[in-house]
């Protein structure tokens, strides 16, 4: 059975779409596998660029974690400079800009934690968060991947080392044939 046999009608656009896949009001189109209209790419983060937005995540929390080591070594550093002069301007308005940049940067690192961890259960469980939101997952029996197949889906390579590697091409993996009708 051929893929294009699964595929359905989208009743806003009125074109065939596969299976899996989901209209976006704001693109106002349809996108295969759509996880959410992502604000910071002002683009859908569907099939063909979920590998882009895991690693736009995985290296925005690795620079985080870089820039507040620094700051807390910048902050150690200063401490006994405070000691000495602590009325002096710059050193009491470069420590509290530390601290403000050191709060933004624990806000931005747990944010961004907590969507790049809910964005790999996704990929693990093999469904997106508009299907977890619609609950229609449950509808679908379709068998459970293993986590390896699954992430090299979304990566486009079995290469786990390719995985974080933003400069290269992604090519479709060909699925096994008991999963074929399910991607």
């Amino acid at each position: 059975m051929q893929e294009r046999e699964l595929w359905e009608l989208c009743n806003k656009c009125n074109l065939m779409r596969p299976k899996r896949s989901h209209h976006c009001s704001r693109c106002g189109h349809c996108v295969r596998r759509m996880d959410h209209h992502c604000p910071w790419i002002n683009n859908c983060v569907g099939e063909d660029n979920h590998w882009l937005f895991l690693q736009l995540c995985f290296y925005t929390e690795l620079l985080t974690c870089y820039a507040l080591m620094f700051s807390f070594c910048h902050y150690y550093y200063f401490l006994p400079l405070r000691k000495r002069d602590l009325d002096l301007f710059v050193i009491r308005h470069e420590l509290a800009i530390m601290r403000l940049a050191a709060f933004m940067g624990i806000t931005m690192l747990v944010g961004i934690t907590g969507l790049f961890y809910t964005q790999l259960i996704g990929i693990i469980t093999d469904t997106t968060s508009i299907e977890k939101m619609s609950n229609c997952c449950e509808e679908i029996s379709r068998p459970r991947k293993p986590w390896q197949q699954t992430f090299s889906e979304v990566f486009g390579t079995r290469w786990k080392i390719l995985w974080f590697i933003p400069f290269r091409q992604r090519q479709p993996l060909r699925v096994p044939h008991h999963f074929a009708n399910h991607v």
